[in-house]
């Protein structure tokens, strides 16, 4: 080879673990114990054989959950021999507990990660390094979970389909330096079976992300189809002259090492098993090319090690890894909420029983392995667009959703244990009407809580229906606190506003009051002999179509758009955009006719999840009425006809004399095969020049600000919601079921990487992006059925912005309230 340097080439072997993406979920978990199984078979036959054309043979487990699932299902006697051949550096331990997306929250993540810490330590071998591959990026927070957990260094191999490296550069280490000011060391790496494009490995060659004449061939199956020896020719004259235009390209391109690292997989699939002719092939190369290159394979820790050695001044970069990969959970968003939902109580847990005194901690441990499963990066079965209809597609979907279900469910189960402890009772008969009210939170809140009287139940002796009148007291006070009841599928719910200190606790009851108000004619012009109300009552807040007023907010309607302005009294702000393309909590659809193929259409969007050929539609106002209305809200539904959709509603519940306004989005949405996009519609702002924040797992950033060069800003997964700031003012939007967000124009575009400066992106129009299905392989196609969104949105003086982020997550927690 005609090269500059004397190179040195190390080989990372490892298997890339997919759950349900080439094959079932549970056989997955059986095919890693077996690949570790391989891997101690393969170095036990070279202890016993002596062969020197296998010895330099190494194995990378690529994640704990591998390493977990082995000790789990493996005999002791392999289990003996894994912990030997990890201590003598031929089986490596990887610090990441699984490769995710920033679906996770970060008590979970750390509740995973630190097991493979802990289990460093049973053996007496300390895991410094992680690996992840597939995922485009980490949610900033991840930096500060690692260190914390041990892991000091990171290999990061990701696949820029549909996704891109950030730093606009690969093959290149960095200090990536998290919020608290860890560090991290990272290897931002060639995608993950780069070493089977060069043809490091035997029978598992590919060109996948290698463009060039040789490519051409092996797509048009032209190579390897004569003889094995041929076969074996084939690949290593590939093998010289890719490797060789390889190296050049580092060479001109003034790359400062020596060596470089490829990972490679045994076979050119995703969970691929060991492959030992890797190593036979590394001695031959090594005869091949002596003195001129040296060919290596290594566990991580031996790659981190010469690299932490041998490279000079690695520069530091902080900020979010914004991950291209996240948006799969727009192809399920109704487990999504059941994820989210077993998310937040397992928050709750932790607040309420801090010291796992009350509950049951294997039940958390069940709970955060399932959601976390739900959390790894695999969203259906490699063909669930172009077969939709195969039943491995659905029984793949289902198999992910359980564990989203089995986590909620296990997760549900110890909250109810933990309530059981502070006083919660099962139902009986005529029981008497007394709650105990939580607030679990570490900040004061000022909101309102949900208590029930189920459609069976007397109060009093009273068979109860919204005609019996009845009041809410505290128990101990015997106030009488403000309700408002309405009637559910099966109960009454009922409605009261309380102002709780951080963990404080209320216990209050219903009873019947006798108190019937049958009153008989008010003289006041307010309402015709039609039972009406529709005339202006002078001097007096408002409530009607065009205008509702509260202490805290004006909102008004038109009734061609729906929403056009929200008023802070306090401030005399419009909490609405003035430039705002579309009104707040209304629907945008986006869908790409086929012209292709399911698959070819897809592909082809690229980074923009669209195309210019998009069909774009807004909601259209049909209907505006006035639904509840009583002494602590009036709810209004906006009607709206959508394409794509059998209906689109916006249900306004807007609070009489609490500084906030929900909105409930409800869809029936039609199935579709074509790619298409569902956003609602978030256009709010503090105020000139705003600065906006996310949260994500672990961290609070500022989209297109507070990112790694070169990283997306296309759309962002965020864990409770959105804060704007200008000013003294903030706003906030929590974000209850559907967690993406996207800022800017809807259109395609040539795609902009972030370079820390995009404040134009930063102060622009918001977005939840609530579906789509736009990926070629593995997305969930169908979005067909009905759905609920869930959003608050409130105006307050400036606060810290962590203080701000509190307040998200508290309203979408809630308040506990339950029966004693």
């Amino acid at each position: 080879m005609k090269l500059s340097k004397n190179w040195k080439v190390f080989l990372i072997h490892h298997s890339h673990t997919d759950i349900g993406y080439t094959e079932r979920q549970d056989k997955i978990i059986h095919y890693h114990c077996d690949f570790i199984k391989q891997a101690v078979d393969i170095l036990r036959e070279i202890d016993r054989t002596g062969n020197e054309a296998r010895k330099g043979f190494v194995w990378q487990c690529e994640n704990h959950w591998q390493v977990k699932n082995f000790y789990a299902h493996a005999p002791s006697d392999y289990i003996a021999d894994f912990e030997k051949y990890v201590r003598e550096g031929r089986i490596g331990l990887s610090g990441n507990y699984l490769n995710l997306t920033e679906l996770v929250s970060r008590d979970i993540l750390y509740d995973c990660t630190i097991q493979a810490k802990t289990y460093g330590e049973q053996i007496g071998y300390p895991i410094r390094s992680g690996m992840s591959a597939d995922i485009n990026g980490f949610a900033w927070g991840y930096a500060d979970v690692l260190q914390e957990c041990g892991v000091e260094r990171l290999f990061s191999c990701l696949h820029p389909h549909h996704g891109m490296f950030p730093l606009y550069k690969k093959q290149t280490p960095f200090y990536w330096q998290g919020p608290s000011g860890k560090k991290v060391l990272v290897w931002n790496g060639e995608h993950y079976h780069f070493g089977n494009e060069l043809c490091f490995s035997p029978h598992a060659a590919s060109t996948y992300m290698i463009f060039d004449e040789i490519g051409k061939k092996i797509r048009g199956n032209q190579l390897f189809t004569t003889s094995p020896e041929d076969t074996e020719q084939v690949e290593l004259a590939i093998l010289d002259e890719r490797l060789e235009r390889y190296l050049q390209n580092l060479e001109a391109e003034g790359y400062p090492g020596d060596f470089v690292p490829f990972m490679v997989s045994g076979a050119i699939t995703d969970n691929a098993p060991p492959n030992v002719k890797i190593a036979e092939r590394v001695d031959l190369l090594n005869r091949k090319y002596a003195g001129t290159l040296e060919f290596k394979m290594v566990t991580l820790d031996q790659f981190f090690d010469h690299l932490e050695t041998e490279w000079k001044d690695i520069p530091v970069y902080q900020g979010d890894w914004n991950d291209w990969w996240a948006d799969g959970v727009g192809s399920t968003p109704a487990v999504v909420k059941v994820y989210r939902e077993g998310q937040r109580k397992y928050d709750l847990c932790k607040k309420l029983d801090p010291d796992a005194t009350l509950g049951d901690a294997e039940l958390m441990q069940k709970a955060a392995e399932n959601l976390i499963l739900y959390s790894e990066h695999t969203w259906g079965y490699s063909s669930s667009v172009s077969e939709p209809w195969e039943t491995l597609v659905g029984e793949l979907e289902h198999k992910k959703s359980a564990y989203a279900i089995n986590g909620n469910t296990e997760v549900a189960d110890n909250l109810d244990r933990i309530l059981a402890k502070k006083g919660e009772v099962a139902i009986r008969q005529d029981r008497p009407q007394r709650y105990r009210i939580i607030n679990p939170h570490d900040i004061s809140l000022e909101t309102t809580a949900k208590i029930y009287i189920e459609f069976w139940e007397y109060v009093d002796g009273l068979n109860y229906s919204l005609d019996v009148p009845i009041e809410v007291f505290d128990l101990t006070t015997n106030e009488v606190i403000p309700h408002q009841v309405k009637r559910i599928a099966r109960a009454f719910e009922i409605e009261i506003p309380l102002k709780l200190q951080p963990k404080e606790e209320r216990n209050v009851g219903v009873r019947a009051t006798g108190r019937y108000q049958n009153g008989t004619s008010q003289s006041h012009a307010h309402i015709g002999a039609e039972g009406v109300e529709d005339v202006l009552q002078p001097g007096a807040l408002r409530e009607d179509v065009a205008c509702v007023e509260t202490a805290f907010y004006r909102v008004e309607f038109d009734q061609k758009r729906g929403i056009t302005s929200i008023i802070d009294r306090k401030s005399g702000k419009n909490l609405v955009r003035q430039d705002a393309a579309y009104a707040p909590f209304s629907g945008i659809y986006e869908v790409t006719d086929i012209r292709t193929s399911p698959t070819e259409e897809r592909r082809r969007m690229g980074r923009n999840r669209k195309s210019p050929a998009t069909r774009r539609y807004e909601s259209r106002l049909t209907d505006i009425q006035i639904v509840e209305s009583g002494p602590l809200f009036v709810s209004l539904q906006l009607d709206y006809s959508l394409e794509g959709t059998r209906f689109y509603k916006v249900f306004l519940k807007l609070y009489r004399h609490i500084n906030k306004i929900e909105a409930m989005v409800r869809v029936h949405k039609d199935s579709v095969w074509d790619p298409e996009n569902l956003y609602v519609s978030l256009p709010f702002t503090a105020g000139d020049e705003e600065v906006k924040y996310v949260d994500k797992t672990g961290c609070i950033l500022r989209p297109g600000i507070d990112q790694l060069p070169g990283s997306n800003m296309e759309f962002y997964l965020i864990q409770n919601g959105l804060v704007m700031e200008a000013g003294e003012r903030q706003v906030l939007v929590a974000v209850k079921d559907t967690p993406l967000l996207t800022f800017g124009p809807l259109e395609a575009k040539p795609i902009q990487l972030c370079d820390g400066n995009n404040w134009e992106l930063n102060r622009g129009e918001t977005f939840a992006w609530v579906m789509n299905n736009y990926w070629e392989t593995n997305f969930k196609v169908d979005l067909g059925g009905f759905y609920e969104f869930a959003f608050t949105l409130s105006s307050q003086e400036k606060q810290t912005t962590e203080a701000a982020m509190r307040l998200c997550e508290a309203y979408n927690e809630g308040l506990l309230a339950f029966y004693i």
